[in-house]
């Protein structure tokens, strides 16, 4: 299987979390890192060769950190642009439709402030990534259960190079998808 992983960080180089994930899988031969920040030029990416990354990929995963309860606009001007009508649904819109999507992402807060009885963010993490879920149905990808690393703000460097070891695991083998009607806490 063949997996594209999209990085989208507003500051690779200075990120602690997201560059070790990156660090982590980027020798596996059947693994693309591909870094929006320098795919990006004066806010356009490249259409076709964007989609055509796509295309050669049958697993795809979206690495980045959550912020504001969303993806980084990086990711999010990558989303407007890439997955077209026409590409990624409707009428012939069928390009993806098959492959599998990964969701790997860290939160500044501990696990805790994602329970829907935390009356600061009230929702849980499945609740926030059902956007993302959203998408993955419409263009008729399978929705892997995500990797989320919660409290990245704290982690010790040696739970972080734990859930590191557990990514590249992830990577080297089959994800398992979520059900079409699942009901996941994550």
């Amino acid at each position: 299987m063949r997996t594209l992983v999209v990085v989208a960080h507003p500051d690779l180089a200075s990120s602690r979390i997201t560059a070790r994930l990156v660090e982590a899988v980027r020798d596996l031969a059947h693994v693309t890192v591909h870094e929006l920040g320098t795919a990006c030029r004066d806010g356009r990416f490249d259409i076709d060769r964007e989609q055509q990354l796509l295309r050669d990929h049958d697993r795809i995963v979206w690495q980045f950190p959550w912020y504001w309860y969303s993806v980084p606009a990086a990711l999010k001007a990558w989303i407007d642009q890439v997955l077209t009508h026409g590409f990624a649904y409707g009428g012939s819109g069928s390009a993806l439709r098959g492959k599998t999507l990964q969701l790997v992402t860290s939160t500044g807060g501990p696990e805790e402030s994602y329970a829907s009885v935390d009356p600061t963010s009230r929702f849980t993490m499945t609740q926030l990534l059902a956007p993302l879920d959203a998408t993955a149905r419409l263009i008729g990808m399978r929705l892997a259960e995500p990797l989320v690393l919660h409290g990245a703000r704290t982690i010790s460097d040696e739970n972080l190079a734990v859930h590191a070891k557990r990514y590249r695991e992830l990577l080297r083998r089959q994800p398992p998808v979520l059900a079409p009607d699942a009901n996941v806490r994550f």
